[in-house]
């Protein structure tokens, strides 16, 4: 559907979302890879306000859940084939740098596109959660919550274990002291307004209270005459109301553009709570 906003200079403009394919793909994917609905929701909320074509500015990230160019190789190497993605994994090679290569450009491309499909994103975001996991409890000896999945994607499996055992040795030192590449490009997670280092604890906590926020459950007229599958009904019942901000200042829209900020948008609604993926800077708030 299309939606309309109204700037604080009385512009209008417009958003076009495709709510309920993005609904559905999330909870598919949750169905297919057994990962936790409530994650996956949240990861998404999180990392693109539920926006298939964002884009940051500040990385090669991308698509509904901002994987990098690297990670989405690597995952559609390793879980393509399980989700009809044959011919994209077969194309995909593994150097002896560690890096993943595409030999011709043109299906590169095709295959880096494919973040911005919502059923794909989801999907690829759900296999590696669950690899994730499984790294995660293997090097830190318990079990991991949603937000060490989280720091796994955020930092990749090795950099969240690295995170993970400094906060658990001493959370006080600085987060950017401890990941310096990520710091850079993601000033508004590891430094406050005043550019102030934050704690390896107060990174952690931030997201974690992401994590602890409710995922929206509402029923479905039972006489609606529509006919659903199990996905739809989830989504239906698990995301009727989306109430998240993304965490990025960087996150444009595909065409590359800044999308307005958070307080650009007056009388909030549950329209404009809907276009939650303009809210850019709510971890530097």
């Amino acid at each position: 559907m299309t939606l309309t906003i109204i700037r604080g200079n009385g512009e209008t403009g417009r958003a076009g979302l495709t709510n309920g394919r993005v609904q559905n793909a999330i909870a598919s994917a949750s169905a297919s890879t057994g990962v936790d609905f409530h994650y996956l929701y949240h990861q998404a909320r999180i990392e693109s306000g539920f926006n298939p074509n964002a884009h940051a500015t500040t990385s090669s990230a991308s698509g509904l859940y901002q994987f990098t160019t690297q990670t989405w190789l690597g995952v559609i190497k390793n879980h393509g084939s399980e989700h009809g993605l044959s011919w994209a994994a077969n194309a995909i090679t593994k150097g002896s740098d560690g890096h993943y290569y595409v030999s011709d450009d043109t299906t590169r491309q095709e295959i880096l596109a494919l973040r911005q499909n919502p059923e794909t994103s989801a999907a690829m975001a759900g296999e590696y959660a669950s690899d994730n996991k499984d790294v995660l409890e293997a090097k830190l000896g318990r079990e991991a919550n949603s937000t060490d999945l989280y720091m796994a994607h955020f930092l990749g499996p090795a950099g969240a274990t690295r995170f993970l055992k400094a906060k658990d040795a001493n959370p006080d030192q600085s987060a950017a002291s401890v990941m310096p590449a990520a710091a850079r490009a993601n000033r508004w997670v590891f430094y406050d307004k005043s550019g102030n280092p934050r704690s390896l604890q107060d990174v952690y906590q931030r997201f974690a209270s992401r994590f602890n926020q409710s995922t929206p459950a509402a029923s479905t007229p039972a006489d609606s005459g529509t006919p659903t599958d199990s996905a739809s009904d989830l989504a239906r019942m698990q995301l009727a109301a989306l109430n998240g901000t993304s965490d990025g200042t960087t996150v444009t829209e595909a065409g590359g553009s800044p999308l307005p900020t958070a307080q650009s948008l007056l009388t909030p609604s549950p329209q404009t709570a809907r276009l939650a993926y303009l809210m850019l800077a709510s971890l530097g708030v």
